[in-house]
């Protein structure tokens, strides 16, 4: 929708980004990045046959290419290889060109590989060859990585591989920290904000070289199968987190003869509405905002007191002054309530990440905007001299516009606001913005309907209680979806359950990946 219709605005379309990378924010030592644990020693693994089973008319070709597998960037060469495959730019079309997908894979140090093991750590937007070049241990466990090559990727229009370009640093931080000069709400405001998103579109269009429209998760999971059929592999084995469940969903759905060792954690409801994802976050961003403020309140420098409604309640007045009055960092840079938000919700990731939070409220109450700009800039993907470190937000705008589709209704976005008002009003005020995709170039060509995967091995799904970005619900309804759904829920706090030091969920999924035991539906892991 263009700049005709001033008033036309929806609640932003939160973050799901992937808690693995805000989880080793465990030092502000000038950033929020932790030092990654050591590696142990592995040798790159041999390359299998490609695997030509099942492959579509017309894409011979790409299912047969020889992979060259060499040394990596931003990877310790002895512990892995890295290699591009050639993909389709349009999986409807072998002749519409293609476009590059980027893999690191680290070998299994056992002496007889499983196979591969595909991982994604969400976003849509967030580097997988990333997450495993900086650390697979982190990525999964020392038993997994025994057993399997964990290969870390790329999806389309992310990172290393062919990827959606937009502006530079410069115009992202006028996209994503800029202060709009007229009032929240007013027309003037809408305005600038929508001329903000066509600037942003624009830009995306002229330097995407083309691939904007071929941006979806179905392609992506078309993708994978082609990665499947190239290494080698008869089935894909998959770990998917945040986004990644939707995207291993997704390829349930199209392949389900060949899903193998599938576990999604932190699930997605293909089957909601972009609006319905975004309220559902706001509510969950306040259930888990007040779970912080409680514990913050037990311990002895809380900045606030009284009971949690009380602190609440002191929250929301924050936020209302530095949105009327923001305070200005050492760069120049001023905190708003939106970049306010978006260092809460970043810290809101993990309950590791809570003191940080702590600092970052209590600095911006005595003027001092230094850690909630920190905060802010992690979930931003900003480094310290003002670069951006990855195309996260570009490609997760890119991939969400065309995944869901519009919510014109005006009877469902007043129930939506008037949901999070009553659900999360401490967040409410804030929440709601104007949609990047009403001016996007292409339309959404995603589909939002619930996923069985009829013929689909088991395919474990991680649920977290108090998830405030992929909320239960989710995983439950994901669970009860998918015709051979197994749910195991984490009870606790924090985005994702595997790997977060719950035993019970760690051996319920390694049993799985590791000798294909199922673990009970139902499963419940307190602690």
């Amino acid at each position: 929708m263009n700049a005709t219709h001033p008033r036309r605005r929806s609640s932003r379309r939160a973050v799901v980004v992937v808690a693995a990378l805000v989880a080793v924010a465990t030092a502000l030592a000038g950033c929020l990045y932790a030092a990654i644990p050591p590696e142990s020693s592995a040798m790159p693994a041999p390359s299998r046959q490609p695997d030509l089973s099942g492959i579509p008319t017309g894409f011979e070709e790409f299912y047969t290419q020889s992979l060259d597998w060499g040394s990596c960037s931003g990877a310790d060469s002895g512990y892995y290889d890295c290699t591009t495959v050639t993909a389709p730019l349009d999986w409807s079309n072998p002749d519409a060109g293609t476009l590059d997908l980027a893999l690191i894979r680290r070998a299994a140090t056992g002496r007889d590989a499983i196979g591969s093991l595909l991982t994604n750590p969400g976003g849509p937007g967030a580097s997988g060859y990333d997450l495993i070049a900086d650390s697979a241990t982190f990525a999964v466990s020392e038993p997994v990585l025994d057993a399997y090559d964990v290969i870390g990727f790329d999806p389309r229009g992310v990172g290393r591989s062919t990827a959606v370009r937009c502006l530079d640093a410069a115009g992202m931080d006028h996209v994503l920290y800029d202060i709009p000069a007229d009032p929240r709400g007013s027309d003037g405001w809408t305005a600038e904000l929508t001329e903000r998103n066509q600037e942003f579109v624009a830009a995306c269009e002229a330097n995407s070289d083309g691939i904007l429209p071929y941006i979806t998760t179905d392609n992506a999971a078309r993708d994978m199968d082609l990665l499947r059929g190239v290494l080698g592999d008869a089935k894909l084995n998959y770990l998917g987190y945040s986004y990644g469940t939707f995207l291993g969903a997704t390829y349930a759905k199209l392949f389900p003869e060949r899903a193998g060792r599938i576990v999604l954690d932190g699930a997605i409801d293909p089957s909601v509405s972009g609006l319905e994802v975004s309220t559902t976050q706001a509510v969950g961003f306040e259930s888990a905002l007040r779970a912080y403020m409680a514990d913050c309140l037990a311990g002895s420098d809380c900045p606030f007191t009284g009971r949690v409604d009380d602190a609440m309640a002191d929250l929301g007045t924050l936020l209302a002054s530095v949105d009327t009055n923001p305070l200005r960092g050492d760069d120049g840079r001023m905190l708003g309530a939106d970049t306010l938000l978006t260092g809460i919700i970043a810290a809101l990731y993990a309950q590791n990440s809570w003191p940080y939070l702590t600092q970052a409220l209590d600095e911006a109450l005595q003027g001092d905007p230094s850690t909630a700009l920190l905060l802010a800039d992690f979930y931003n993907s900003r480094e310290a001299d003002g670069t951006y470190s990855d195309n996260s937000t570009e490609a997760f705008r890119a991939y969400n516009c065309m995944d869901y589709p519009l919510d014109t209704s005006q009877a469902d976005q007043d129930a939506a606001a008037a949901r999070i008002a009553s659900q999360a009003p401490t967040i409410a005020p804030y929440w709601e913005n104007v949609d990047v995709c009403e001016v996007w170039p292409y339309p959404s060509t995603g589909v939002r309907e619930k996923i069985a995967a009829d013929g689909a091995a088991p395919i474990v799904v991680v649920g977290t209680t108090n998830d405030p970005a992929t909320p239960y619900e989710w995983s439950v309804s994901l669970a009860g979806q998918l015709s051979s759904g197994v749910l195991v829920t984490r009870e606790g706090e924090g985005h994702t359950g595997y790997a977060k030091g719950n035993a019970c969920v760690d051996t319920a999924v390694e049993r799985y990946l590791l000798d294909g035991t199922v673990p009970e539906n139902g499963l419940t892991c307190s602690g």
